[in-house]
């Protein structure tokens, strides 16, 4: 996918013999790391991570289809375009929680712009580690000018904030849940208050400071606000709603039924979630929400075929839902270039043939 146009600088001039130093090894290590920092930097290497991480999240749609197939015959081609839609509203909304954040941080992207970094940006959670969706998203930013530790901070804020309403969203279904089912996990809900206090800016813009002094990084150039922090948590919020009724309309579909199936949907799918995101060492959660969402979903539709079901049909659509959005993402990107491609040629007397 093209990249938007970037000013590079300006080139040093090569060292001459006389700059040769005691310190040359340490120049060789240097320019190693440079070019290391080079190869990743470059287009190809974003190009070839992208289709990695595409090819991957294809693969594991491959390699699971008779099960999927198995869940989509139990609930319904109909029942699944639905949780998929359900899913995408979802993404929508934690895609406006990043751009809010990061536009409170300094950094305001368009739509289409902040699309292209966050949709691609998160197929690197199909990778073991919560690491990767950052790291990329650090590297497509800087085509849009954004610092690279601006979009770390963000990053790690915004999936702060993730499982803080995640978490929050659980104890909304949890009086409808089956506690026994939850009660091995019981330790995730210890992060609520701490995660609270963290993401308080009187305590988030200094841990932020001092994290960035670590590593060599000025701080932020605008610390975040209250009201940035309150802000992303309700739509967040939201957003574990869209997920929930993901849930829900499979569940209604197999014999769910009663007023309450809704706000246990919509916890047990945050609960799942939260506990794998947790649990870093799954891709994208992969091995540990499954078996959670299995054992909590068991006692509303009364059957563990159906909850399997219903389980199967959510991984499915949840990988749909990322490769449709960074597909769209990627096509908003090439879109965007091309049309810059064509008003500098219109722009240029040769390419115009003047």
């Amino acid at each position: 996918m093209p990249e938007p146009r970037t000013t590079e600088a300006p080139v040093s001039a090569p060292a001459t013999p006389d700059d040769a130093s005691p310190d040359a090894p340490t120049q060789g290590g240097r320019g190693l790391l440079g070019r290391v920092m080079h190869a990743l930097e470059s287009r190809s290497f974003k190009i070839g991570f992208v289709v990695l991480m595409v090819a991957l999240g294809v693969l594991t749609v491959v390699r699971e289809w008779s099960g999927f197939k198995t869940g989509l015959d139990s609930i319904g081609i109909m029942a699944g375009f639905e949780a998929l839609l359900c899913v995408l509203v979802g993404l929508a909304l934690n895609l406006q929680v990043w751009r809010g954040l990061l536009a409170a941080a300094g950094s305001r992207l368009s739509v289409r712009a902040g699309s292209r970094v966050f949709f691609i940006g998160q197929l690197g959670k199909y990778l073991p580690g919560s690491v990767w969706p950052v790291l990329t998203q650090m590297e497509l930013g800087r085509a849009y000018k954004v610092p690279r530790e601006r979009s770390a901070s963000i990053a790690i804020v915004t999936m702060t904030i993730g499982l803080a309403s995640g978490l929050l969203a659980t104890l909304v279904g949890i009086p409808f849940m089956d506690s026994g089912k939850t009660g091995t996990y019981w330790w995730a809900f210890l992060f609520i208050p701490v995660l609270l206090v963290v993401l308080h800016p009187r305590v988030l813009n200094p841990i932020l400071e001092r994290g960035l002094r670590l590593i060599g990084r000025p701080a932020p150039e605008q610390p975040l606000t209250l009201r940035a922090t309150a802000s992303a948590i309700g739509v967040n919020m939201l957003a574990w709603v869209a997920n929930g009724v993901q849930i829900w309309v499979m569940a209604v579909r197999l014999g769910a039924h009663g007023g309450h199936t809704l706000l246990a949907s919509i916890g047990v799918y945050a609960f799942a979630w939260c506990v794998g995101f947790l649990i870093v060492i799954a891709p994208a959660g992969a091995g540990v929400r499954e078996p959670i969402l299995v054992a909590t979903l068991q006692p509303m539709v009364h059957s563990y075929t159906a909850a399997l079901a219903i389980t199967l049909v959510s991984r499915l659509v949840t990988i749909l839902g990322d490769l449709i959005g960074a597909a769209l993402a990627g096509a908003f990107g090439l879109r965007t270039a091309t049309a810059a491609a064509v008003g500098a040629a219109a722009e240029d007397p040769v390419a115009a043939g003047e």
